[in-house]
């Protein structure tokens, strides 16, 4: 990296701020990236990648193994920053795996010229999510499992779920509504919440309701979810197939590589349960 032009030379925090940009001008979402991140990058080679545009206009990032046959298929649901290049990489990661993976851009109504990753404002932010209700994004995930359900490549009798932070919320609903599912994975999602103008459910409300088994993946240090919330959910889940895993020394965000919050011992762990969870429920 270039010495930076200061009469005092270049001190550490002029790295960290170039690094920084670098990343923002990398795809990664400007709000909450991390001055020292390293993120995985995820080579694309043996894969094909790239947007696909959904009936209804629905856009959505699609990575999958090269060649012939069906591969089990796993939707992809974002953070609040959109389909950024961190939530493009887990596709790809999920594609080196053997996974058609597929992120919907849930965002695109309120964001049609996708400036979520752009933006570190966080109030204008939660201004374009708050336009996605959760009727809407479950239209958008039947939406995706349908499409899913026509391509040739994509075995329909194995079709999962996963997403992050407001994706994690997404999972645990997505799994209460859709018998297509056969497993979900949720990192991080809040299980709590108001009803709000739509007067709807949260993840602990529909705990009974549960179609495919979840894997929730959880950090004790995590401010936006006590720990409360997710004891009460654990026990909410007792006697089924679903569960969660508390790692008590991991944060809000702990698999996100590009994030302050990045744990990599706990994300690795993590990564490798989804994935057992996933074969061990036919995805």
């Amino acid at each position: 990296m270039a010495t930076l032009t200061r009469p005092d030379g270049t001190l550490d925090d002029d790295l960290n701020l170039s690094r920084r940009a670098v990343m923002v001008a990398a795809g990664y979402a400007a709000f909450d990236v991390g001055a020292n991140a390293q993120p995985i990058t995820t080579p694309a080679d043996g894969l094909v990648t790239g947007w696909e545009t959904l009936p209804g206009g629905l856009p959505a990032f699609v990575a999958r193994p090269t060649g012939t046959g069906k591969h089990p298929a796993v939707i992809v649901v974002n953070e609040i920053f959109g389909v950024h290049e961190w939530i493009k990489d887990v596709c790809r990661r999920f594609a080196k795996a053997g996974y058609v993976a597929v992120a919907p851009e849930y965002f695109f109504r309120g964001d049609p010229d996708k400036t979520l990753a752009k933006l570190t404002d966080f109030t204008a932010i939660r201004a374009i999510v708050a336009k996605a209700g959760n009727e809407q994004v479950m239209g958008d995930t039947k939406t995706t499992l349908d499409w899913l359900g026509t391509q040739g490549f994509v075995n329909g009798k194995k079709l999962g779920i996963t997403g992050f932070c407001w994706g994690g919320a997404v999972t645990w609903m997505a799994a209460a509504r859709f018998t297509e599912l056969k497993a979900g994975g949720a990192w991080y999602g809040r299980l709590k919440g108001e009803p709000g103008p739509e007067n709807r459910r949260w993840p602990f409300d529909v705990a009974d309701d549960l179609k495919a088994p979840v894997l929730g993946l959880y950090g004790a240090l995590d401010k936006g979810i006590p720990v409360a919330d997710v004891e009460a959910m654990q026990t909410a889940l007792k006697g089924s197939k679903s569960s969660i895993m508390l790692y008590p020394d991991a944060d809000h965000g702990f698999l996100a590589d590009y994030r302050p919050s990045y744990n990599a011992a706990a994300g690795k762990d993590a990564w490798g349960k989804l994935l057992a969870h996933f074969k061990a429920n036919g995805v």
